[in-house]
């Protein structure tokens, strides 16, 4: 099983086609991620169909801002009318698989991460995103592969988000020296990937390597905000090191940031 709170790489493949820019998802804990894609281009002859393209730009992109503010109910509204402007293409389907994974729909988003998945088998992003899904709900052997189909797709601008959710899923799969293969690989293209450098922090502790852990957690957490998780293990790591002050500060962390935890153990 994968840990409650990990997070993975995806893409509203959908963010650069409106105008906006890369946006970062979890609503749990800190989770979709930011990367940045390259926007379709499309040959467009017809007026009417022009006009109708821009419409779903307009409609979609008010689903992406309505979801980043938390307004499910009416990004829903606005990525379903998208849907009918353009049932052929996978954004509007993408917006609604997020937006029922923020409500914990997971079989219900899987589904629909599919569907794009499946309508667009040459868009990197669209591929990487199911994958993630896969990944996160307990199919790493399965979600490699989709990985994979991202990583061969043509013209796919940002490799390295999906190199880290391989990576990452690769150690969920047992798959040790793929994992650090695509896990140094996915830094070596973006060293501030945050899930590739917690990965690599949970794996060199794993494996015993407390210093080394050390410094890929300090690097994680200067990358991106905390999660949940990386606190917890900067707890453990400093403990491994019998650095007791470094790692009561991290539970002090723990307890300040995600004050939710203190509060279901005092229910407890």
């Amino acid at each position: 099983m994968r840990r409650p709170d990990a997070v993975l790489f995806l893409t509203i493949a959908v963010l650069t086609l409106v105008g906006c820019g890369s946006a970062q998802q979890n609503a749990r804990t800190g989770s979709v991620r930011k990367v940045q894609q390259v926007a379709q281009v499309y040959d467009v002859h017809d007026g009417r169909e022009s006009r109708k393209r821009t419409k779903f730009r307009q409609v979609l992109g008010m689903a992406v801002d309505r979801l980043r503010q938390g307004a499910l109910d009416e990004a829903e509204t606005n990525a379903r009318t998208a849907l009918k402007l353009e049932p052929r293409l996978p954004d509007a389907y993408t917006v609604l698989a997020t937006i029922a994974g923020q409500r914990g729909q997971a079989d219900e988003a899987g589904r629909l991460y599919r569907q794009a998945a499946e309508m667009a088998p040459a868009e990197g992003a669209v591929l990487n995103n199911y994958g993630a899904w896969l990944c996160s709900n307990g199919y790493p052997a399965e979600a490699l592969v989709w990985f994979d189909r991202a990583l061969a797709a043509p013209g796919y601008p940002s490799p390295a988000a999906a190199l880290a959710n391989a990576g990452d899923c690769a150690m969920e799969a047992g798959q040790v020296e793929r994992a650090v293969l695509d896990l140094r690989r996915a830094l070596e293209l973006d060293p501030a990937n945050s899930v590739a450098l917690e990965a690599m922090a949970r794996l060199e502790f794993d494996a015993g390597r407390f210093f080394e852990a050390r410094a890929f957690s300090q690097r994680r957490l200067a990358a991106a905000p905390a999660s949940r998780s990386v606190l917890q293990l900067a707890v453990h790591i400093e403990d491994r090191l019998g650095d007791k002050a470094a790692a009561s500060r991290y539970q002090q962390r723990l307890r300040q940031e995600f004050p939710e935890d203190a509060a279901m153990k005092a229910r407890d």
